[in-house]
């Protein structure tokens, strides 16, 4: 176990004292803003170093309101990735269109931030790292809820106390099962899976995109800047989820090549680099539909409650909205009322994200020969001007003001 402690802080009354599982971008932003309403907050990451680099994310809509009251845009704009083109192939090879990328993602140009993962990372934990209590190596082992407060008995061997536990803990959250049970009856699976991994850019790209599709199958090199380094995503359908092969390295990397076993383009290199890339990661394209985020005094935030997918491009801001809209129902309220106040203002704002799988980025992905036609006629005739007004859902939710401490 691994600890950080805060600064010491002494406040004229008795500081709720909260964990929070997960010190992802749910986790982080959701301790901020907790810690700015008086709440003594420790984090608990199960991970031993936060991870940096990452694929790239956007911060769009509602979200970029969030980070500029959290003072963190001006960083945010610094890290910005301009993409500048989305480049679409065939099955031989040969181009079908390329595209400005705001025209097909709904983001805005000049105001929607796209920064790598590790970037929007490092900048929540540097606004939180020295007002927060941060635990790396660990993780909830039990909650015990039958008293006035939390028990919570640590993998390492400790034992604390809390007023309230927070699940961040993602997609796969063992907070949640913890809470309601498996995850099966929460989980949507969207009948696709990923693969993504980092490979030397021997391709000459630089800030773009490249895709290549068969009905059914994606094969994607994404740059983000000028260095040796590109990002693979490699989607495919499949009927079912692979429950064999998510936690099994191998077996993942043998369903991937065994789907593009056939596949043209540069895909037979992108296996041979999967083969050997150690930042492998896989999982099955789903989302997380509960009809409540909390139980007693243990509430979701972020993928753990609501995990929109990556075809919304969504997760990000969903997290970073959750966050704020949690911590600022609890300002001011008991966690009965305010776990009820968040779920009433956000529920509606996340619905309309969540309900965006069909459109954008899931058009990236088609399924049969016919949709993988419609889809390059749709990207032929997409206008060049970038929209000025983005996609209605990123900015359905008006930022209420809530009461501060500090």
């Amino acid at each position: 176990m691994t600890r950080i402690d805060p600064l010491t802080d002494i406040r004229s009354t008795p500081r709720r004292k909260v964990l929070i599982s997960g010190a992802g971008i749910a986790g982080a932003a959701l301790a901020f803003w907790l810690n700015r309403y008086g709440f003594a907050v420790t984090v608990v990451e199960k991970a031993g170093v936060l991870r940096s680099g990452g694929y790239p994310i956007d911060v769009r809509g509602t979200a970029l309101e969030v980070v500029r009251r959290m003072g963190i845009l001006p960083r945010l704009k610094e890290a910005h990735i301009e993409l500048r083109r989305l480049t679409f192939l065939g099955g031989d090879g040969s181009e079908v269109a390329s595209v400005e990328p705001h025209t097909l993602t709904g983001g805005v140009a000049g105001r929607d931030i796209e920064v790598r993962r590790g970037d929007l990372t490092d900048a929540l934990y540097t606004a939180v790292r020295d007002d927060v209590e941060l635990v790396f190596d660990d993780s909830i082992g039990t909650l015990d809820q039958s008293g006035h407060e939390v028990d919570v008995t640590f993998r390492g061997g400790d034992r604390r106390t809390f007023d309230m536990v927070f699940g961040a803990d993602g997609l796969h959250s063992r907070t949640r099962e913890f809470l309601f049970g498996p995850e099966a009856q929460f989980h949507r699976y969207l009948g696709y899976c990923f693969a993504g991994f980092t490979m030397r850019n021997t391709f000459g790209l630089s800030r773009e995109l490249m895709m290549w599709n068969t009905p059914g199958r994606a094969a994607a090199l994404y740059a983000v800047e000028d260095n040796d380094e590109v990002h693979v995503l490699l989607n495919f359908t499949h009927p079912k989820p692979p429950l064999d092969a998510f936690r099994n390295p191998e077996a993942q990397r043998n369903l991937v090549a065994t789907v593009y076993a056939d596949a043209g383009w540069e895909v037979p290199g992108m296996l041979a680099a999967m083969r050997d890339a150690e930042d492998l990661f896989f999982d099955g394209v789903s989302q997380i539909r509960m009809p409540r985020w909390s139980s007693g005094r243990v509430a979701l935030v972020g993928d753990a409650a609501y995990a929109p997918s990556f075809l919304t491009g969504q997760g990000s801001s969903l997290a970073l909205v959750g966050a704020y809209m949690l911590a600022g129902s609890l300002a001011d309220r008991d966690h009965a009322a305010g776990f009820a106040a968040y779920e009433r203002n956000t529920r509606e704002f996340v619905t309309l994200n969540q309900e965006q799988v069909g459109e954008g980025d899931a058009a990236l992905f088609p399924t049969t020969a016919r949709a993988l036609e419609q889809r390059n006629a749709m990207l032929r005739n997409l206008s060049a001007t970038p929209s000025t007004k983005g996609r209605p859902a990123h900015s359905a939710l008006a930022l209420p003001e809530f009461m501060s401490m500090t």
